[in-house]
């Protein structure tokens, strides 16, 4: 995976900091316990202009994830959208990948987070395809992880913590360790969960399957875009639990999420899915998330928000 590019300028408690700037101090709560909600898109370089994918429907998510954790943000949806376009434009970027974060300060120890503030921060920087350009072609090989996905009753998937990714990063590490270049992780009834950063999908006779919510994925923003995708191209699409030998025995299996977009599997567990390659329905929803996020479908503008 490539560097880190830095950028010029990050938003910080609602003033723009210089890169180098954006510190913080060793005894920031969310750095000792996990306290930190965020989010991750994606800014698109189009014909009209830039555009943020889904910006509002990530902002709110994150507010969610706040609120859930007892974190009331100091600032609403619509200003940390605003603090968005404004920050891709100070970085003088026509692409870029989009990270907001929320999370408890520096102020008090312990487990109890209320007594430390709450600060938020948003950073932009260039990133390429998260999985690899070639594997958004030919696909990627995947294996199934020993580590389960955390429990909707301990971390839930509805929160996108920083506190949830510990479990996302031993499994990716074991993947790759692996010779695999993701891992795809069960939760603990058994049932297909999600990758370590992506939900997944399985083509079947033409159909779709993704793993309902209560089976403890993420409300992917991008999962939501395919679904409505499907559905407008008039494919069949169910959320409905999977069992890993409906990995091995699907026609084609794919990830979805704001860094991998839209990036499928060539093989699991070292078994071939379909013909190894990407597959029909995969390449047709691909084509058309790309087409989206160009502003070439007109009825899905309302997801593209102008910088």
């Amino acid at each position: 995976m490539a560097e880190l590019q830095q950028g010029r300028y990050i938003w910080k408690n609602g003033e723009f900091v210089a890169w180098q700037d954006a510190t913080t101090h060793i005894l920031t709560h969310a750095l000792h316990y996990g306290t930190a909600v965020f989010e991750g898109m994606r800014c698109y370089k189009t014909d009209e202009g830039s555009i943020v994918f889904r910006l509002i429907a990530h902002m709110e998510r994150l507010e969610q994830s706040a609120s859930f954790i007892m974190m009331d943000l100091p600032y609403t949806t619509s200003e940390l959208v605003e603090a968005t376009a404004e920050l891709i434009r100070q970085n003088e970027l026509e692409s870029c990948y989009v990270r907001p974060i929320a999370y408890r300060g520096y102020g008090s120890m312990g487990v109890n987070p209320r007594p430390a503030p709450i600060d938020v921060a948003i950073a932009v920087w260039p990133w390429d395809a998260y999985l690899g350009a070639e594997a958004m072609e030919n696909g990627l090989n995947a294996g199934i992880s020993s580590w389960r996905q955390r429990s909707i009753n301990a971390t839930p998937g509805a929160i996108k913590s920083s506190a949830s990714y510990l479990n996302s990063g031993l499994a990716h590490m074991e993947a790759l360790d692996h010779g695999y270049g993701e891992a795809i992780l069960l939760n603990e009834s058994g049932h297909v969960a999600e990758g370590s950063g992506e939900n997944i999908f399985v083509v079947k006779n033409g159909a779709l399957k993704t793993p309902p919510l209560s089976d403890g994925v993420l409300a992917g923003i991008t999962r939501d875009s395919i679904i409505q995708l499907a559905r407008y191209f008039e494919l069949e699409v169910s959320e409905i639990s999977l069992a890993r030998t409906d990995l091995y025995g699907a026609d084609e299996v794919f990830f979805t999420g704001s860094a991998a977009e839209v990036t499928p599997i060539a093989s699991i567990d070292n078994r071939t899915i379909g013909n190894g390659k990407r597959g029909h329905i995969t390449e047709k929803l691909q084509t058309a998330f790309f087409d989206v996020v160009a502003g070439r479908i007109t009825e899905f503008e309302p997801w593209l928000y102008s910088v």
